[in-house]
């Protein structure tokens, strides 16, 4: 687990998803952290979108590239979790994919 270390928008930590229900993204993966840093700094839960290799490139999941694999973040699995289930900070995503995943994420919730 994460003590309290700085978590913030953009970090991508190996994070404990189960147990899921259904067809959530289940098992231990890295998740990006799209919470706002204001809310960060002030709760013990953040908001995170995980990472795959696998599935299917979406019009809406954000191709990128991690640690030497190249994939997406899957914004439509988007969890709140609590600071426990964060388990080891693996790095961050790059400017210019966590700008791109904001602005899916602004899409998927504009009217």
């Amino acid at each position: 687990m994460v003590s309290e270390e700085q978590v913030s928008r953009g970090d991508i930590f190996l994070v404990a998803l189960n147990p899921t229900r259904g067809s959530e993204i289940r098992k231990t993966r890295p998740c990006v952290v799209v919470s706002p840093d204001e809310l960060n700094s002030h709760l013990r839960t953040f908001i995170v979108a995980p990472l795959t290799t696998g599935g299917h490139p979406y019009p809406f999941r954000v191709p990128c590239k991690f640690d030497g694999k190249e994939g997406h973040v899957v914004p439509d699995q988007l969890r709140a979790v609590d600071r426990e289930r964060l388990l080891k900070r693996l790095g961050s995503l790059s400017e210019t994919t966590l700008t791109e995943l904001l602005v899916v994420l602004q899409a998927m919730f504009s009217v």
